[in-house]
């Protein structure tokens, strides 16, 4: 079934072709892991370094859409129904990024693993705190003052005043959305950060090669139910 043309075509168009290149990428993350060179170090490293620039792109062009339009970016309708079951205000979950590694790293020290039992602990408090966050500007939107402006608008019976009133209120629930939203993106990139900082450059090869592969299943198979 054809997914309708989003509102935010450029973005749309955009991920499109970072998707392509995530094709690439994980083909070359999957080559590296299994490279037993003595020097592939150097080149594992200039690999993460150039995945991990591919992200902060996406991120970035998403932060550019999201100034644009922050309703359109939190809802995704560029992804398929599938993929925004795994959506977390405007992206992934940074505790998926520690699951995942889990799963696809079994060397781990012991250093390793607790120093990551904490980053997991810290990355979930911080997950829920902003969950309420986004929670609480939503709960607005159902408040009493606002719900009876809505039902003016419906009506076609709001005064310039509760215009001006209108406008006032969803803009300041955009700035919020906008804030929330920034918090969740500076988390996602701390913890990457963090476990960059953690793991060597082979064991951090098979995560990213375990999240782009994960990203690229699910996207597969949303095309397939959609």
């Amino acid at each position: 079934m054809a997914h309708p043309q989003p509102v935010l075509p450029n973005f749309h168009n955009f991920h499109e072709s970072w998707l392509s290149t995530q094709q690439s990428f994980l083909q070359q993350l999957l080559d590296s892991a299994a490279l037993q060179s003595n020097d592939k170090e150097d080149a594992q490293l200039r690999l993460i370094a150039q995945v991990l620039a591919h992200y902060q792109q996406y991120y970035d062009e998403l932060s550019k859409a999201a100034a644009e339009d922050i309703f359109q970016v939190l809802s995704a309708p560029w992804l398929t129904s599938f993929e925004r079951t795994f959506l977390w205000i405007s992206g992934f979950k940074p505790s998926l990024l520690i699951r995942l590694l889990f799963a696809a790293v079994n060397d781990l020290t012991p250093a390793q693993s607790a120093r990551l039992n904490e980053v997991r602990a810290e990355v979930k408090w911080n997950e829920r705190e902003l969950t309420d966050a986004m929670a609480s500007l939503q709960e607005t939107i159902a408040a009493p003052p606002m719900l009876e402006l809505a039902r003016r608008v419906g009506a076609g019976r709001l005064v310039d005043g509760e215009i001006c009133e209108m406008e006032s209120a969803i803009e300041e629930l955009k700035m919020g959305m906008l804030r929330v939203a920034d918090r969740a993106d500076l988390l996602r990139g701390s913890t990457v950060m963090t476990v960059v900082e953690i793991l060597n450059s082979d064991q951090m090869v098979r995560v990213l090669a375990a999240v782009v592969g994960f990203q690229l299943r699910i996207r597969r198979w949303g095309l397939q139910r959609d």
